[in-house]
């Protein structure tokens, strides 16, 4: 399991993100949850692979080659 000590702030339009947080409601996800799902999915889609926190190596982030 990763460990959650990071933290990613971001700026957000007031509408769109009280539309994300019901739809994630309606979904039975945090927010959160859902952000660190898209995150996975987006470094998995561009080849990036990494050490996640607390599983051994404090390696980090590479870019993996294809």
């Amino acid at each position: 399991m990763e460990k959650k000590t990071a933290r990613l702030t971001l700026l957000i339009d007031p509408a769109k993100k009280r539309a994300f947080e019901q739809l994630c409601a309606e979904q039975d996800l945090t927010p959160s949850q859902v952000v660190r799902q898209m995150i996975r999915d987006y470094l998995h889609q561009h080849g990036v692979e990494y050490e996640p926190s607390g599983t051994g190596d404090s390696a980090g982030s590479s870019r993996g080659g294809s």
